[in-house]
């Protein structure tokens, strides 16, 4: 079993995304409610990230002005 990996950019924050891969499933869970872990596929993971790194949820994302 691996351990919990925050991102870099969290630094010290008390609330994050932490992951890890136990047994080869992907491992999230937030800090702030540790408990409460989601479990997903390597491949699910990757397309999750595409998606992320494609701009497919920009979206979800408020316009500040």
């Amino acid at each position: 079993m691996s351990d919990w990996q925050r991102p870099s950019l969290a630094g010290e924050a008390d609330e994050c995304l932490e992951i890890r891969t136990v047994d080869g499933i992907v491992e999230i869970r937030e800090t702030a409610t540790a408990e409460v872990v989601v479990r997903t596929t390597p491949q699910k993971w990757e397309a999750f990230l595409q998606g992320v790194q494609a701009g497919e949820f920009d979206h979800f994302i408020a316009d500040e002005a």
